[in-house]
């Protein structure tokens, strides 16, 4: 086999005679590189869906000796937590569910690019909307949405969390805040240059984010939405 076959085959475009001849450069055949590939993204959107799993609403509380779910609303989030335990803690929920999305988005990138990263993400806000952890029983979801915005976006992930931190400190009511942001999710993503498959992934997290806010919006429309003081 000469220079040219053996460059071909580094790249991957080709190896020998035979289609499971080892790759040169890479120890398995080409035929199997799909299959890796494959179980890599796997292994990626679990591992995205157990970090979202981990509920720093719960730990927080349970390590102050309460039971978050027996307290204030009842729902695992910042909101909550801040309700109950004060600001402190729940700025330690709120950065630790941004950074399990801005985690999950990093190894998707590392392995697939933007596409993966965002795939990654969206398994990291459905584990933090029904973690394996804490019997399915989570939170809306929205720090870990902004958290994979940070990541893949800065400036948009900035944007985003600065509306809706002003958005609470103005009106009180996170729900509102929330869905502000997550109407803006996804313009703020294109603008920033994601585009096709990445793009319709984030419009799942979206998805996910608002559903799960069911019940907030129908408070919102009857009027007895809860505010962040009580």
């Amino acid at each position: 086999m000469g220079e040219n076959a053996l460059a071909i085959g580094f790249h991957g475009e080709g190896t020998g005679d035979r289609p499971d001849e080892p790759t040169p450069g890479l120890g398995f055949p080409l035929r199997a590189r799909p299959r890796l590939r494959s179980m890599q993204v796997f292994a990626v959107l679990l591992v995205g869906y157990l970090l979202g799993s981990i509920d720093f609403g719960v730990v927080v509380a349970r390590l102050k000796g309460f039971d978050i779910y027996a307290a204030g609303s009842g729902n695992p989030g910042a909101s909550n937590v801040l309700r109950t335990l004060g600001k402190g803690p729940a700025a330690v929920v709120l950065v630790g569910d941004a950074l399990k999305g801005v985690a999950a988005a990093a190894l998707g990138r590392a392995v697939g690019g933007d596409v993966v990263a965002a795939a990654a993400g969206l398994a990291a806000v459905v584990g933090h909307v029904l973690p394996l952890w804490h019997r399915f029983r989570g939170g809306r979801g929205v720090a870990t949405a902004l958290g994979v915005a940070l990541y893949l976006a800065p400036v948009a992930g900035v944007v985003l969390a600065l509306l809706w931190v002003g958005i609470v400190a103005v009106w009180k009511v996170a729900s509102i805040a929330s869905l502000v942001a997550m109407m803006l999710y996804v313009p703020a993503m294109a603008l920033a240059g994601h585009r096709d498959a990445a793009l319709y992934l984030l419009a799942l997290v979206v998805v996910v984010v608002v559903a799960r806010h069911a019940p907030n919006i129908r408070r919102l429309l009857a009027g007895s939405e809860r505010t962040v003081e009580g």
